[in-house]
């Protein structure tokens, strides 16, 4: 876009200390820098400060993506009725928190991304644009991450069409096909292993990187698994969450109706997986 001559006038991000609170939160300052574009560091985007900051710089269209703070009236104000989110999900499905990871957990077949005009709700306002793909069976949260970014790409080159035009779309969510995503946390990640292995899988891809991962304990010491494989049948007759079979840095372990092949895993205290060791105590 900057190539193309549409130049953001500021960009408006994170203090360095308050970027680690975000699992993907990427640094655009030195982007910014690079094409001579202003950079605003804030810890509240609604500190007087901080409106103040972006006030100075005129803004006629105001686009929020991936901002976690809620924007108050006074920032909204700063471009009345130009206000923009992205939000991951096909709205109005999934308005909230975590969409992501919830799209993975959910098993949804296709999802979307959208860039609605900010309203005093929370992802209620009118579509501006939206882009729908389909969701692939073994989808993680760096792939799915990697399909927004490249909808995003595409919503916001047509949008800057559109918001050039004397009516830019303002389509109306159908409130009747609403639904609601939850906040996850990093304790939301703790594997079960007695829940199914289609469930312990799905678990693992959607708090993959860039979130803090699927974990369970061995020994009472933390393990991150980052990747893995399932099957239904197996020969071993073992306790849900117990490691049968050790195979350099991958294991297999037991769940309670199929074994899960554990082939990327991360602990700062266990450097070796123990044979017939029970996981999650």
């Amino acid at each position: 876009m900057i190539a193309e001559g549409c130049s953001p006038a500021v960009v408006v991000t994170l203090t360095q200390d308050l970027s680690k609170r975000h699992s993907d939160f990427v640094d655009l300052e030195p982007l910014a820098k690079e094409n001579g574009i202003p950079v605003v560091r804030v810890r509240n985007i609604n500190d007087p400060a901080s409106i103040e900051a972006v006030r100075a710089e005129a803004p006629d269209t105001l686009f929020i993506v991936g901002w976690s703070q809620i924007c108050g009236a006074d920032f909204m104000q700063l471009a009345p009725d130009r206000a923009i989110g992205y939000h991951p999900t096909a709205l109005p499905r999934m308005r909230g928190r975590a969409a992501l990871p919830w799209t993975i957990l959910n098993d949804e077949k296709i999802t979307g991304g959208s860039l609605f005009w900010m309203d005093d709700g929370i992802d209620t306002g009118d579509i501006l644009e939206q882009r729908f793909f389909h969701i692939a069976p073994r989808e993680t949260a760096r792939t799915l991450y990697d399909k927004h970014m490249a909808a995003l790409d595409a919503m916001i080159r047509a949008s800057l069409v559109s918001l050039a035009s004397d009516a830019p779309p303002r389509r109306k969510q159908d409130e009747a096909c609403a639904t609601y995503a939850a906040r996850r946390r990093p304790e939301d990640g703790r594997i079960d292993w007695a829940a199914s292995v289609e469930t312990i899988d799905r678990l693992i891809r959607a708090v993959s990187r860039p979130y803090p991962g699927a974990f369970t304990t061995h020994s009472g010491k933390r393990l991150v698994i980052w990747n893995a494989e399932y099957s239904a049948d197996h020969p071993y007759h073992a306790a849900a969450g117990q490691v049968v079979k050790v195979d350099g840095r991958s294991f297999d372990v037991v769940a309670s109706n199929g074994l899960l092949h554990v082939t990327e895993w991360e602990s700062d205290e266990i450097a070796t997986i123990r044979n017939h060791t029970v996981l999650g105590r």
